[in-house]
């Protein structure tokens, strides 16, 4: 109990969240131009920067970081849930030892979970007022008017029912390998530099975030863009059934994909994804590595992350 309660779980998910915040806000615009690649599937342009070029010159200036603030709220909470779950469970679990791949893994997937079922509703408000205001050109998205986060939670809950919140949990839970794979082998592949030196500089610990979230990535991304869809709840498909994240919608959303766009319409925004995540998770493992030890060391403990 003390290890799940420990002040350097605390440390762990506060650096955390604040390492995901930061590279959220700098790499916010690739973000942008990924979700509108998965959601609008009549958009004609196919590039990250021609998408942005097209959502400034019609939407204004600051339309590539509409919705910044309810991301990033949803972000830091979610991170700091999963950092300090999965920080806990590998201190009580390993307790002192060297970690393995397979338990990075077992351990990156339980605190996905825990972070999913906890976090969902927030996402789902989020994703709604990413692209509400936006100009689709699929004209079977229906249009959204929210007054911020709790006016959102209000309409949610009051239109479509609280289970609406969790819109995308089916795919949400089985996207939990994303950060599982991603953990595995940003662990693995630190334990093997600092088997060849004392410490990694901030290169190694960009380049080697950045290399985990790729692979992460590119293993999960159609499910990513199923959830995409999912969680924006506003595309006129599958009127026979309407239980949104159910495994039948899920197979639904992956057939229509491919029937209409090929296989590679599964891959549909993967370039704005890939420069997006793998951007953003080197920023956030850089921030994170070097606040847990700056913290650590003014506060005269022996990090616990080096395990």
């Amino acid at each position: 109990m003390a290890s799940v309660l420990s002040y350097e779980s605390l440390v762990h998910a506060v650096a955390g969240a604040v390492g995901s915040m930061t590279a959220m806000t700098v790499f916010f615009p690739l973000d942008t131009a990924r979700l509108r690649l998965q959601v609008d599937e009549k958009r004609k342009s196919k590039t990250t920067h021609m998408v942005l070029l097209e959502i400034i010159k019609e939407e204004g200036l600051l339309a590539p970081y509409r919705g910044w603030f309810p991301v990033i709220s949803s972000l830091c909470c979610s991170n700091f849930v999963y950092f300090y779950t999965f920080n806990s469970l590998k201190a009580v679990w390993v307790k002192g030892q060297h970690s393995t791949t397979g338990k990075d893994l077992v351990v990156g997937f339980v605190a996905g979970v825990v972070n999913v079922l906890l976090t969902t509703p927030l996402w789902v408000v989020n994703t709604r007022l990413k692209l509400q205001g936006a100009k689709f050109r699929n004209e079977d998205i229906v249009p959204t008017n929210y007054n911020g986060i709790i006016d959102a939670f209000h309409q949610i809950i009051r239109d479509e029912g609280i289970l609406a919140l969790w819109n995308g949990t089916f795919p949400s839970l089985l996207l939990v390998f994303n950060p599982a794979i991603q953990f595995m082998f940003y662990e693995g592949l630190k334990r093997q530099l600092l088997k060849k030196r004392m410490k990694l500089s901030s290169v190694d610990v960009f380049i080697i975030g950045a290399i985990a979230k790729a692979i992460a990535t590119t293993v999960t991304y159609p499910l990513q863009t199923v959830q995409s869809i999912l969680r924006f709840g506003h595309h006129r498909l599958n009127p026979e059934n309407r239980t949104l994240g159910s495994l039948r919608n899920i197979l639904y959303l992956l057939h229509q994909r491919v029937r209409r766009f090929g296989i590679m319409g599964l891959y549909k925004g993967l370039e704005a994804k890939l420069l997006q995540t793998a951007l953003t998770a080197a920023l956030m493992f850089l921030v994170y590595e070097k606040l847990t030890a700056a913290t650590f060391t003014v506060m005269g403990l022996k990090s616990a992350h080096k395990r």
